[in-house]
This record gives structure tokens, C-alpha cells and sequence, in this order.
């Protein structure tokens, strides 16, 4: 990737995103209460090896470890130049699992996945139901699963989320599409 973002810029095109996208579309319907919270945590690695970013997303783990859910619930770790390629971003994920499991985090955290040109396997890359993991960049959610459990648990019906946020995009306008993922029309 040749040009290099600044960290206030990411940070701000990450910011709307969460908020006008994720919470504003109720993607995720816990995302609200965290970010309102001030318990979201957005890091934007300015890594440009895959080496370094891995070593970013274990410092951003070892300060999930070392807070309580109360302090910091999750974080966002945002790659605007590395892994614009969605291939290579989603090879990178295995590392980022491999990274979980080697650290005996399995079951404690998870990742979710947010790519602009994210294509769940199955779909062709227009189809509508990308745009629920479409970001205006790379990034790795880390996810506390005992946080995820307690909320899913007061939650009715979760597996029906993923249809509703498919049914909720594919009814946006192109108009809603374009102020709402202006990073895709760009």
C-alpha cells in the first residue's frame, strides 16, 4: 500500500463508522452500551509487516488481560497499511488464532473480522450481505467471550442477527449506501 493514513484520520473514519454503521444499523446490538461507556478501544497499528502487527495485537490482548471488562471491554485494532488484499487479511486471522490459542486464550477471547472488501465465503463480492463486515479499513476485533456470553444470554433470539442485519443492509438506499460506506464508492 503506498499511501499512509494518519492515526487522528483512521481514528475518525473508524469512529463514524462504529457509530453511524455498527450501533447506528444496530449490526451489533451490544456495541451501544460499550461505546457509550467510553469502553471501546480503538488502536491504530501503524505496523507494516505482519510480524509487527502480530506483535500489536498481543499488546492489545495482554491490555484486555490486564483490565476489567468495567475498564476496557474490547478493542479495535485497526491496519490502515497493511492487509488491503482481503486474501491476505483473511490468511492473516489465522495467525491472530494461532496467537489466541498458543497464549491459552481460547474461550477467554475472539476475534471478529472487518475488511472494505470483506466476502463471506459463498457470496459473490456485490452481494449485499458483505456490507455487514465492510469497514472503511482493516480491522481485528478482540472480543472478551465471557462479555459476548452474558449479553447473548438476556439476548432473544441471537442466531436470527445475522439475517436481520443482511435484510437491514440489502434495504438501504444507494443514497444511505453512500453516506453510510463512502469508503466503497471512493
Amino acid at each position: 500500500m503506498t499511501k499512509q493514513y494518519s492515526s487522528s484520520e483512521v481514528q475518525e473514519q473508524v469512529e463514524q463508522w462504529l457509530n453511524d454503521v455498527v450501533i447506528g444499523l444496530n449490526l451489533c446490538p451490544f456495541a451501544a452500551k460499550p461505546q457509550r461507556n467510553e469502553q471501546i478501544k480503538t488502536f491504530v497499528s501503524d505496523a507494516v509487516t505482519e510480524e509487527t502487527l502480530l506483535e500489536d495485537i498481543l499488546q492489545e490482548l495482554m491490555l484486555l488481560e490486564n483490565h476489567t471488562p468495567d475498564e476496557l471491554e474490547t478493542t479495535l485494532v485497526v491496519v490502515p497499511n497493511l492487509l488491503d488484499d482481503f486474501y491476505d487479511y483473511n490468511a492473516f486471522i489465522d495467525w491472530v488464532e494461532a496467537l489466541i490459542k498458543q497464549q491459552d486464550w481460547q474461550g477467554i477471547y475472539q476475534v471478529a473480522t472487518f475488511h472494505p472488501n470483506y466476502c463471506f465465503g459463498g457470496a459473490a463480492p456485490e452481494d449485499d450481505e458483505n456490507l455487514t463486515n465492510r469497514s472503511p479499513y482493516p480491522i481485528f476485533h478482540l472480543i472478551r467471550e465471557e462479555s459476548m456470553e452474558k449479553v447473548l444470554r438476556h439476548y432473544p433470539n441471537p442466531e436470527d442477527i445475522p439475517d436481520t442485519n443482511i435484510e437491514r443492509v440489502s434495504n438501504l438506499t444507494e443514497d444511505e449506501r453512500k453516506k453510510l460506506f463512502p469508503y466503497l464508492f471512493a
